[in-house]
C-alpha cells in the first residue's frame, strides 16, 4: 500500500511561518474556521488557550498549514506546528524549492528581501542550486 503525507515543521510562530512558507511558494494559508473553533471551546472540547488571534481572524494555536492552490492531488499539505523551543541544529530533511520556468536567481533575491537568510551556492554536474534558510533558521534550496 502506497501512504499519503504531510510535511509537518516546528516553530515558535508556526502561523507567521506560514505566511511566510505560502507567500514564498505561492501558495494559499489553509482558512481558519472560527465557528467551528468557537463551538469546540463552548461544548467544552477546547479552551480559550488553545486558540490564539492571527492577523485579526480566530486560530488555533498549535499550528497551521498551506497547501498548493490547485489541491492536495498537486503537492503534500506542510504544516507548521507550535513548539516551545528554537531550532538548534542543522535540518536532516529540507524542502527543495524547483523554480520550474521562473529564474531561480530571481527567487533568491525575492526571498532574500523578505527574510530568508543566504547560506550558500552548491554545484554537482550540471545541476546548481543556493541554499537559504527561511525566518525561523529551517534550510532549503532553490533550483530550476
Amino acid at each position: 500500500m502506497a501512504y499519503v503525507f504531510q510535511v509537518t515543521v516546528d516553530s515558535n510562530e508556526p502561523h507567521a511561518l506560514a505566511d511566510w512558507w505560502a507567500d514564498a511558494l505561492g501558495w494559499e494559508v489553509e482558512p481558519s474556521d472560527e465557528p467551528f473553533i468557537r463551538r469546540m471551546v463552548a461544548e467544552g472540547a477546547a479552551t480559550e488557550d488553545d486558540t490564539t488571534t492571527h492577523r485579526g481572524t480566530l486560530v488555533w494555536k498549535a499550528g497551521a498549514g498551506i497547501r498548493h492552490p490547485e489541491g492536495l492531488d498537486r503537492a503534500p499539505r506542510i504544516v507548521f506546528q507550535l513548539v516551545p523551543e528554537p531550532k538548534q541544529v542543522k535540518n536532516r530533511i529540507h524542502l527543495d524549492v524547483r523554480t520550474g520556468g521562473d529564474d531561480p536567481e530571481a527567487v533568491v533575491e525575492r526571498l532574500l528581501s523578505r527574510g530568508a537568510t543566504f547560506l550558500h551556492h552548491g554545484s554537482q554536474g550540471p545541476y546548481t542550486w543556493t541554499t537559504l534558510a527561511d525566518p525561523a533558521g529551517n534550510e532549503f534550496c532553490i533550483s530550476h
